[in-house]
């Protein structure tokens, strides 16, 4: 029931201290108390909100994979891509040609653009290297991102995305165990880790079994689950403490059972399912049922195209029939606890990090989802400043 509590305060001031937010009030009482401040920012009648935050996206990748796009306007699955050598292995192929200054560069280039379109914090994924150097690429990519880039980001060891190519399963199984997340934990390069269980990938023994090695280097799990089929991928995050279980498109009723009452937050990426016309996540039924939702972007070369968190809270109340208020709580509160951050991210509340847009003046928040395509940021303001 939270989930539709949005308040919020009219004719309102919001005071920043150095990076972070002091306190707010209404306009009123700021007169009356004749505090002096350095620099002053007029919202101009808009509306001014915590930035978006994005826990699932794959935006370190080489090139684009829009031929793909068409093979699926001709009627092919993802799974047929996948299995003719497509999909992820494609996006693996060509990033292994690719330096680390040029993935650093197209990389920023997308960050930015979510920046611009109001995301404040951003989790970033390996899982196109699918080989031990290239995985290490990717993560260091993220890693000089986090030190570059205004936006806060987290980042997640995702070897176990697919089968790297010449591995048979349990070979690559075995290199990700003893090779692979050895060397990102020696490196702290990872915060999570990831494992894609679902058909026709990793099993709920393999995730198991990865989730305890990274375990050991003190990462925890965020698992790709039931996107393709009821794989058990929610039962096994679930067991294993997963932060989240993300994309969710075919789980059950019974799955929603074995979350409630969790540590775990069910995480939904409505633009994979409009973008590969596939069934959407039941987030209405599990708020329903008494379940936190967060929703995501997933951004990435193959199934989601864009990290637009607008469009993405739009979809939330256009097909999964959320209410604006509990689609916009999706997008920043529990989106912003789907990557460890709700301490210091995703709510306009004194102490918490100043990260937030302000939009121009529209009629309500009902119009935010309302308006799916058209532009409504005016000012973005990350660490207390305006970038």
């Amino acid at each position: 029931m939270e989930m539709s509590c949005l308040d919020t305060i009219d004719d309102a001031w919001l005071l920043i201290e150095d990076d972070r937010i002091a306190d707010f009030g209404i306009q009123q009482a700021w007169a009356s108390c004749g505090m002096q401040v350095d620099a002053e920012v007029d919202a101009g009648g808009g509306m001014l909100l915590p930035s978006w935050c994005d826990p699932h996206t794959h935006i370190v990748y080489a090139g684009s994979r829009e031929a793909e796009f068409v093979d699926k306007i001709k009627g092919l699955s993802y799974e047929e891509i996948a299995r003719r050598g497509g999909g992820i292995l494609n996006s693996a192929d060509l990033l292994h040609t690719f330096s680390e200054e040029q993935l650093y560069v197209q990389a920023s280039e997308r960050a930015w653009e979510m920046i611009r379109k109001g995301t404040g914090c951003i989790e970033i994924k390996s899982g196109y290297g699918l080989n031990t150097a290239d995985e290490l690429k990717m993560l260091r990519v993220i890693r000089r991102m986090k030190e570059t880039l205004p936006v806060r980001i987290v980042s997640t060891f995702l070897g176990a995305h697919a089968v790297g190519r010449g591995y048979t399963m349990e070979k690559y199984v075995d290199t990700i165990v003893h090779e692979m997340i050895p060397e990102v934990g020696r490196e702290h390069l990872a915060d999570y880790i990831d494992v894609f269980c679902d058909t026709g990938f990793f099993s709920p023994s393999d995730t198991a079994r990865i989730l305890e090695a990274g375990a050991q280097w003190g990462m925890r799990p965020k698992i790709h689950a039931d996107e393709l089929a009821s794989s058990g991928g929610v039962e096994v995050g679930v067991e294993h403490h997963a932060l989240s279980v993300d994309h969710l498109e075919r789980m059950t009723d019974a799955q929603i059972q074995v979350l409630l009452g969790s540590e775990t937050m069910p995480t939904a990426l409505p633009g994979t399912s409009f973008f590969l016309n596939m069934p959407f996540a039941p987030a209405r039924k599990m708020i329903d049922a008494g379940l936190p939702v967060a929703v995501a972007s997933d951004y990435n070369p193959g199934s989601t195209p864009s990290g637009d968190m607008k469009f993405v809270v739009s979809l939330a109340c256009i097909k999964m029939r959320l209410l604006p208020e509990e689609a916009i709580n999706a997008a920043t509160q529990n989106a912003a606890y789907a990557m460890g951050l709700d301490a210091d991210y995703g709510s306009i509340t004194p102490g918490k990090v100043a990260n937030f847009f302000i939009t121009r003046p529209i009629p309500s928040v009902s119009f935010i989802p309302y308006s799916y395509t058209s532009p409504i940021i005016e000012k973005v303001f990350l660490n207390g400043r305006e970038v």
